[in-house]
């Protein structure tokens, strides 16, 4: 006589509609598990494009090209590319750097817990860049990566136990929201402009029940990208809104904002016990 699986091993009702709950659920639950287990108070989020590559890798594809077009092939287009993604490498250095920076300082913080850690999507880009420079300072990094049609694979800096893997992409933005204590955005697309504003939005509204710096790393690219003074004259945000970004534009002018806030708001806390303390930074509600 065959057995009818229990409900909760059955692969076929779990990937239900009718099992969408249980399944939004665990991507809260496991998690949430798995930080209380690695010690993880809160981190500090790092938002930019997954297409800015390290300076050694723009570097040799620009060398390869400019070979190609010597020898008379004809790349011209995709030349001007590999020349501006050498430039836009700066991006992916300075990430690196910061988050470098950031990790060897959190890990000399008096506490049981790990503080601050550097946190990104998970993927390339400057999501890699983060998670390389905390891995290379020998911290802790958490890779919150998304299953995407097109897979956008994790990075390989992430440490052991705090890569994750999410269906859901507001399930995914609640866990960048729920332990950050600080924003860094580098130049990006439309994703990192989604993440931006979805955190701004949660600020503005007071739905995040704690002070969060959000830093835009980049003057030359977010002042031409980013122009939100019409806002303000329209009427469509207050003045004070502008005050919820500060810009930097090199590793130790971010760390040194980034410190100062880190310090003056969330060092002076009752330490609690890791993600579920009633210390901890959390949405409202």
């Amino acid at each position: 006589m065959s057995h009818q699986p229990l409900a909760y091993l059955f692969p076929e009702f779990l990937e239900s509609d009718e099992a969408r709950p249980i399944r939004i659920l665990a991507e809260y639950l496991e998690p949430l598990r798995r930080f209380k287990a690695e010690k993880i108070r809160d981190t500090v989020v790092f938002f930019g494009s997954a297409r800015i590559s390290s300076r050694e890798r723009s570097q040799r594809a620009l060398d390869t090209l400019q070979t190609r077009t010597d020898k008379g092939n004809g790349h011209a287009e995709a030349l001007v590319s590999a020349q501006t993604a050498v430039g836009w490498a700066r991006y992916y250095e300075d990430a690196r750097e910061l988050a470098r920076m950031l990790t060897v300082w959190s890990q000399g913080l008096p506490s049981e817990q790990h503080r601050f850690v550097v946190t990104s999507g998970g993927g390339p880009g400057i999501m890699e860049a983060a998670n390389r420079g905390a891995h290379e300072a020998g911290g802790k990094t958490i890779g919150l990566n998304i299953r995407l049609p097109f897979e956008q694979g994790a990075n390989p800096y992430i440490t052991s136990g705090l890569h994750f893997e999410f269906h859901y992409f507001f399930m995914r933005k609640f866990w960048f929201a729920y332990l950050a204590k600080a924003l860094v955005i580098f130049p990006g697309g439309f994703g990192t402009l989604d993440e931006l504003f979805e955190i701004l939005t949660l600020v503005q509204t007071e739905k995040l029940n704690k002070k969060i710096q959000v830093v835009l790393y980049g003057r030359d690219y977010w002042d031409r990208v980013l122009n939100l003074e019409p806002m303000v004259e329209w009427g469509a945000i207050g003045a004070s809104d502008l005050d919820l970004m500060v810009h930097a534009d090199s590793p130790l002018q971010a760390f040194d904002i980034l410190r100062e806030h880190l310090l003056t708001n969330h060092c002076s806390e009752p330490l609690g016990e890791e993600v579920s303390a009633p210390g901890i930074a959390r949405t409202r509600g």
